[in-house]
């Protein structure tokens, strides 16, 4: 018995110097740092986080996304996505399109637990057809928030859309200290 409560002792004290304090100080991600990581999307559609940041209580990620122009089929289904415990806010940098939020997925598919979206980019996810969702265009310096659990995708993009996503990890899914690899030093 002495033995277990030794060893919860010590895998408790190792958790607890693994939770961080909240940064002291500003984090600054400049221009250049966005530009370096969104060179690195060559799909036609990409996601590549920039930072992940322990804030003490939660993790702030930051990431960078790239939409290029979309091939629509009037009355087609509009592809999407929910990520069921991180909230994104958008920041549209460049380009302009339709963003589809709200309504349902029809037959959602669960992202495997390895898969990089869950690991490292915006935490347990689906994908499916939205069915019933609002359309929104957007443009350049607009700022959208969408919630943990809605879903959302994109349509009627006519050239591309690049913009950053702010996620806030109350759960800490997503991986703190995680810095894109172009940007280590």
């Amino acid at each position: 018995m002495r033995v277990a409560i030794s060893l919860l002792f010590v895998a408790l004290s190792a958790a607890s110097l693994r939770a961080q304090a909240p940064p002291s100080a500003a984090i600054a991600i400049d221009v250049a740092e966005i530009q370096k990581v969104l060179a690195t999307i060559t799909a036609a559609q990409g996601d590549q986080q920039i930072r992940v940041v322990d804030m003490g209580r939660y993790n702030l990620a930051v990431g960078v996304l790239h939409r290029s122009k979309t091939a629509d089929t009037p009355g087609a289904p509009i592809n999407g996505l929910v990520h069921t415990q991180v909230t994104e806010t958008y920041v549209i940098l460049s380009g302009a399109g339709t963003l589809v939020t709200g309504g349902t997925l029809a037959n959602p598919r669960a992202f495997p637990a390895d898969n990089e979206v869950v690991t490292t980019l915006a935490g347990p996810s689906n994908a499916g057809a939205i069915q019933n969702g609002a359309m929104q265009p957007v443009k350049a310096g607009d700022v959208i928030i969408i919630p943990a659990g809605v879903p959302h995708g994109w349509t009627n993009v006519p050239d591309h859309v690049d913009y950053l996503s702010v996620r806030p990890d109350q759960d800490k899914v997503l991986p703190a200290g995680y810095v894109h690899p172009t940007l280590r030093k």
